[in-house]
């Protein structure tokens, strides 16, 4: 578990804040009225957060002239609607590509470096992505860098000015998904120049003393590499990738930082995901686990590097970002069946500071080919082909969202735990004296690998369990007291804050807790010799 309640990055009147959150589809926020009907979606999942883009071209359409009027209509949408934001900066970046960087910086191409993929080319064709044109800003463009940054901190002093009072906005996303496709880094001669040179003597240190941490193959190259030469030198053959992540990490860090001097809001940057790809499949120098040593070292006023979860293995995927304490943030997922138990489980196990799947509006909706592409569909789970639920999404959220005070007590502690049935092996809950096991997978409620469990300890024998497609049992850690007893069992929610019994549970109810649909407990447990 990623402990992070001392130091909380994301509050709200100075209290811990939870993003239980969507992202819209990107083209929606490009006016109030394309986000019209996408806010009473958001009300009716119980969404408390809406992560939407705020992009170089339309906040700055001629260099030096700013225009806040969509950022300012936006902000006041979401507090009309009492939702929260997180602004997604799309600069230099969106997915690898400039896409939303302004025209005057598209067109100047001399003064705003394309990244060359072939030397010499500012544009090429991804033989690894169905031949889709490509090009991007070079990140070794001081022009392009010092630019973006002037236009984010103009955003930032901006939302500072209008926003530090009601704190509508809560944290920003730097760039979107940066790095560079094609190759595993640039190939100009400037780029060139620069990975012949020695390694910066610091750096090199840095990655030397943490090698516990690092991916094995990227852990063997620099432990194999020389204390100091070039990157080839002394990075070996996780060089190219080490020498793009350093950069592109160094621009989104001049970027943050300007910002971060005009308002202090908590910043965090998205990563697209290997598959098992070689570096520039995906975008080379993102945020990917392998590359967080070099991140953590670059981006200081990075406070979190979130993964964008769109493969398969989702939980595997959780595991590798808590590393070096960084705490697990999903800005992006997808929204089939398995959206609401994985909510659930990163609140309880890994004790995430949010979730958000993308295009949250179309929750529920059949999935087209392109979406189940994106989405990581796998047409042999059928779990991952069917759209997840919209109303059942809703009441884990508002669940959540009501019990967000205790749960954010218990980050970083033992009080605070999850199951899911896509990790059927791990099925067990142990709390002090008391402990549950969590089954999944047996009949009647065979393959239901959408079940979750969520426990959340308030005295030593009493806890609220969140529970649906599982089987719940208890079971004594005292050898002394191996017997265990339900003194209570109660069903119910919780209204502004209290308890509410919806029914009290006892005979049939207690002597098979199986949960078919998603339903909050409060139990009271007694063991005895």
């Amino acid at each position: 578990m990623a402990a992070v309640n001392k130091n909380f990055p994301i509050t709200v009147n100075g209290e811990p804040f939870l993003l239980l959150a969507g992202e819209v589809h990107n083209s929606n926020a490009s006016s109030v009225e394309a986000m019209e009907p996408i806010w009473q979606k958001a009300r009716e999942l119980h969404l408390n957060t809406v992560l939407l883009p705020i992009t170089w071209e339309l906040l700055e359409p001629e260099e030096g002239r700013f225009d806040f009027r969509l950022t300012d209509a936006l902000i006041a949408k979401a507090r009309a609607n009492n939702m929260k934001l997180g602004i997604l900066w799309f600069g230099a970046w969106k997915n690898a590509q400039c896409w939303y960087a302004p025209m005057w910086v598209k067109r100047d191409t001399r003064r705003f470096w394309r990244a060359e993929v072939e030397k010499g080319k500012n544009k090429v064709l991804l033989k690894d992505f169905n031949n889709m044109p490509y090009t991007t800003l070079s990140c070794h463009c001081e022009e392009t860098m010092q630019a973006d940054a002037r236009a984010f901190s103009e955003l930032m002093r901006h939302l500072r000015q209008v926003d530090e009072k009601e704190r509508t906005v809560v944290v920003v996303q730097v760039e979107n998904e940066p790095g560079l496709q094609g190759a595993a880094r640039e190939h100009s001669d400037y780029a060139d120049e620069l990975f012949s040179k020695k390694v910066p003597e610091d750096f090199a240190s840095y990655m030397k003393l943490h090698t516990e941490t690092m991916s094995k193959d990227v852990q063997r190259a620099v432990e194999c590499g020389r204390v100091d030469g070039t990157w080839a030198e002394v990075f070996g053959v996780a060089a190219e990738e080490m020498f793009q992540a350093y950069s592109v990490a160094n621009y989104v860090e001049t970027i943050a930082a300007a910002g971060s001097r005009e308002y202090d809001l908590p910043m965090i940057v998205n990563a697209w995901l290997s598959k098992g790809q070689e570096p520039g499949v995906f975008p080379s120098g993102g945020p990917v686990a392998r590359m967080m040593e070099v991140w953590k070292y670059c981006a200081p006023h990075i406070k979190v590097l979130a993964p964008d979860i769109y493969v398969k293995n989702f939980c595997e995927t959780c595991d590798e970002y808590i590393k070096m304490d960084n705490p697990l943030l999903i800005p992006e997922t997808s929204t089939h069946s398995h959206a609401a138990p994985r909510l659930v489980y990163v609140i309880g196990h890994y004790h995430a500071l949010g979730y958000a799947p993308f295009a949250f509006e179309n929750m529920g909706e059949p999935f087209n080919a392109i979406d189940s592409y994106l989405f990581g569909v796998d047409t042999s789970d059928p779990l991952l082909q069917c759209p997840q639920d919209p109303e059942n999404y809703a009441w884990f959220n508002e669940t959540l969202c009501a019990m967000m005070p205790l749960l954010t007590e218990r980050y970083g502690t033992g009080r605070l735990q999850a199951v899911i049935g896509e990790r059927p092996e791990e099925n067990r809950m142990i709390f002090d004296s008391f402990g549950f096991s969590i089954l999944t997978d047996m009949p009647p409620m065979i393959d239901r690998r959408d079940g979750v469990c969520l426990a959340l300890q308030l005295e030593e024998n009493e806890f609220y369990l969140i529970a649906s497609g599982c089987m719940v049992s208890m079971f004594s850690t005292d050898p002394q007291k191996p017997n265990v007893d339900i003194l209570s069992l109660e069903e119910g929610n919780f209204r502004e804050g209290t308890w509410h019994m919806f029914r009290r549970l006892n005979g049939d109810e207690a002597a098979s807790m199986r949960y078919d649909r998603p339903t909050l407990l409060k139990i009271k447990l007694f063991a005895y010799a």
